[in-house]
């Protein structure tokens, strides 16, 4: 019975490498490392670039507070957006505040949401009320979660994220606004609106 199961073992370790000490296995297969020269790419480069857009996980330096809100690795928030203000980039601001944040902070930012009568810890506070934050501040909140919220950094790329901070500003600023506010152009659109 012994010989039988011998002759099959036999012709699998027919099949292996003869020198099991001498076999690099992973070591010596084909493949491209760094610095060395690759026949399959046209530049001969082992090394490729990576595609557009892509963003390491451990950036440093300028970039650091576009993806963090802080200027400083050690704290200091930043004080405005580092995008350029937009009317496309703040309306794509409310609609990932419309998905995301309203249910919580209300369609206006003032606290206000079906919701938010009902959690039983605490009410989400009215975004038009906070103090004077910079905007680093809220877009650190919306990466990271504050309190009961939860962080949003999965869900809303950096674009989105500062998008949602330019719409809360312009929130603020539309809910604090006063008439002496309007621009004189514009106040007899907003008399005949205001007119039944």
């Amino acid at each position: 019975m012994r010989r039988l199961l011998l002759v099959p073992l036999a012709w699998v370790l027919a099949g292996c490498p003869v020198d099991f000490q001498g076999w690099g296995g992973m070591k010596q297969q084909p493949k491209a490392l760094p610095y060395r020269e690759n026949t399959f790419f046209a530049d001969e480069r082992a090394m490729r670039q990576p595609p557009a857009g892509t963003v390491p996980r451990n950036r440093r330096g300028k970039d650091r507070f576009y993806l963090t809100g802080r200027d400083t690795p050690d704290g200091g928030y930043v004080e405005t957006i580092p995008l350029t203000l937009t009317t496309e980039l703040v309306e794509s601001g409310q609609k990932s505040f419309d998905i995301y944040c309203a249910t919580c902070h209300g369609l206006l930012g003032d606290g206000v949401a079906q919701v938010a009568r009902n959690m039983g810890l605490r009410e989400p506070p009215s975004l038009v009320e906070l103090p004077a934050y910079p905007d680093g501040y809220y877009y650190d909140v919306i990466s990271q979660g504050y309190g009961l919220m939860p962080a949003y950094a999965e869900k809303l790329t950096p674009e989105q994220r500062w998008a949602v901070v330019a719409y809360v500003r312009a929130l603020q600023e539309s809910q604090r606004a006063g008439l002496e506010d309007v621009p004189p152009e514009e106040m007899p659109r907003l008399q005949k609106e205001g007119t039944p």
